[in-house]
């Protein structure tokens, strides 16, 4: 065989040309996924406040229909929302991570959520992250009050299955409401743990951002977050949780201030608890997430949790019972009056039907007023009637007995439609797309052209927390003397631009203001504020 030449009669200079190609191409494939491979995290969540005074059990029908999402469906529901998952999306978007679509259920608060629907909800976010291929991530929206049949920290024990099925190592960034019950398992469960600031929820879509921030200096930076945890003594009473005055107003911007200027720091959040949920973890917390110092987390989360724990010096209940705050409502001559029905606030879970305002209204002749109303069989009547139809019916106070009587509305039937609207504004909760199912506007007994008397009846549970809720029904609240909102805080970010005076009302229910009207097994007995 001639000398640069092998048995085939190919140079020895051609396998040298051919071997320098091919390592080029190589180098260049390397180069390549280097600079277009994205990290991808996976997105999901579960999430439900879950009133364990309640004994209307939130099963799989509850999580159906929009409120449960898969796939692509995720960001169609979110992309334009106030809600963390679509602050997911938009820094996803800016800080080039890769998300990754599984599923995300939510249901209107009520009581805990059944054995079956969680079990099932878990277990197809847990098949689905499996079947996503390989992950960097996952960013996990979980509201952090969820209470199970078989569980009193839901979100917590989301959290051990997660970590069971996929190993410690996934980086786990995870959201969580104001009104978390945060048990201090999840710092260890989580790699970092972000909870809204505000009160009412107005910062939902900052807070989702936040976490696709953390989760971006994790998997591009090599950060490694540690955590730390303090739970104040206090039971944090629900009248005093409006972040845009104080007590927690100056606690907030402490927090803020922290993660502006410590580059240390990736995280504080001040949550005020979720009285209504009978748990051994229930109140408020401080949590703080640092780059790597678990010592300064740890210092930072005491300091935080003694300012906090003196805001018991100034947490007083007295508020109007129904009977004297309409009274006050009919004098008051700085309109819209806003009565706020704090013992049937639908957004901490309760029945939605109470009757303890109507009922005064209608005793006390009162002009102009906007009262809406869960009622089913009282929606049926009035579609079956039809609008311009006579109304005469018993009507709210059906769920329970704890929310007063039914109370007879006389009137006309006005409006029926079917009780869909979309919010585009930023508003607590920070859902878009709104549902409060099959609606009747009822014009009642005393109307005027001018200046009716609105009977809201809807056929869903609906938290008031957008003024979409009356426009929608062709209602002009500023044009009305007195709204009636079954809420407790998470209606400002809606009423107060428009409200002439907000009267909060100490009214019996699900959601009572005051802890004196329930009986606590499970929270800790040492709670200021309990009793």
């Amino acid at each position: 065989m001639a000398s640069g030449v092998d048995g085939t009669g190919v140079t020895q200079e051609y396998w040298r040309i051919a071997a320098r190609a091919w390592l080029a191409l190589v180098a260049g494939t390397v180069s390549l996924i280097g600079q277009t491979m994205e990290p991808r995290i996976a997105v999901g969540g579960i999430l439900h406040e879950s009133n364990t005074f309640s004994s209307d059990l939130t099963d799989l029908d509850d999580f159906r229909g929009r409120s449960l999402r898969r796939g692509p469906e995720i960001r169609d529901e979110y992309v334009d929302s106030q809600h963390e998952i679509g602050g997911y999306i938009e820094g996803a978007q800016a800080l080039g991570l890769d998300l990754v679509f599984t599923v995300v259920g939510n249901a209107t608060p009520a009581g805990p959520v059944t054995d079956r629907a969680f079990d099932t909800l878990t277990s197809e976010l847990i098949e689905r992250l499996r079947r996503a291929g390989p992950l960097d991530g996952l960013l996990l929206a979980l509201h952090g009050a969820m209470v199970v049949e078989s569980h009193p920290d839901g979100d917590a024990e989301v959290l051990r299955r997660l970590r069971l099925a996929l190993g410690n190592d996934l980086p786990i960034v995870v959201t969580h409401d104001a009104h978390a019950n945060v048990a201090p398992s999840e710092i260890e469960l989580s790699t970092a743990l972000v909870l809204y600031k505000e009160v009412p929820h107005v910062d939902q879509r900052e807070r989702g951002m936040h976490a696709a921030e953390i989760m971006a200096k994790i998997v591009n930076e090599g950060v490694r977050p540690a955590q730390a945890i303090e739970k104040p003594p206090l039971l944090y009473n629900i009248l005093f949780h409006n972040t845009n005055r104080e007590p927690m107003l100056p606690l907030v911007q402490e927090a803020r201030r922290l993660e502006q200027e410590d580059p240390r720091i990736l995280g504080v959040s001040v949550p005020v608890g979720y009285q209504y949920a009978d748990v051994p973890h229930m109140g408020p917390s401080v949590v703080v997430v640092t780059d790597g110092d678990p010592e300064l987390a740890q210092a930072e989360a005491k300091r935080l949790a003694e300012m906090m724990w003196e805001h018991r010096k100034v947490m007083k209940l007295n508020l109007p019972d129904a009977a004297e705050a309409v009274k006050q409502a009919i004098a008051e001559p700085n309109t819209p009056v806003v009565l706020v029905e704090m013992g049937d606030n639908i957004g901490g879970g309760s029945a939605g039907d109470s009757t303890a305002v109507l009922e005064e209204l209608v005793n006390q002749g009162a002009r102009g007023y906007v009262s809406a109303m869960f009622d089913p069989d009282a929606v049926r009547y009035a579609t079956e009637i039809g609008i311009g139809g006579d109304f005469d019916l018993m009507v709210g106070g059906k769920s329970d007995d704890l929310h007063g009587p039914p109370v007879r509305i006389r009137g006309e039937v006005k409006l029926i439609y079917d009780g869909q609207y979309v919010e585009t504004a930023i508003r607590h909760g920070g859902r878009r797309y709104l549902d409060q199912g099959l609606t009747v506007v009822i014009h009642a007994e005393g109307s005027t052209a001018d200046l009716p008397n609105v009977v809201l009846l809807n056929s869903k549970r609906h938290t008031p927390f957008s003024l979409g809720q009356l426009t929608s029904a062709g209602i002009v609240p500023e044009r009305q003397k007195i709204l009636v909102v079954k809420a407790a805080v998470a209606f400002r970010a809606a009423y107060e631009p428009i409200a002439g005076t907000i009267i909060e009302v100490d009214t019996p229910g699900l959601t009572a203001v005051n802890p004196n009207r329930f009986t606590y097994e499970r929270v800790r007995p040492d709670l200021f504020g309990l009793r």
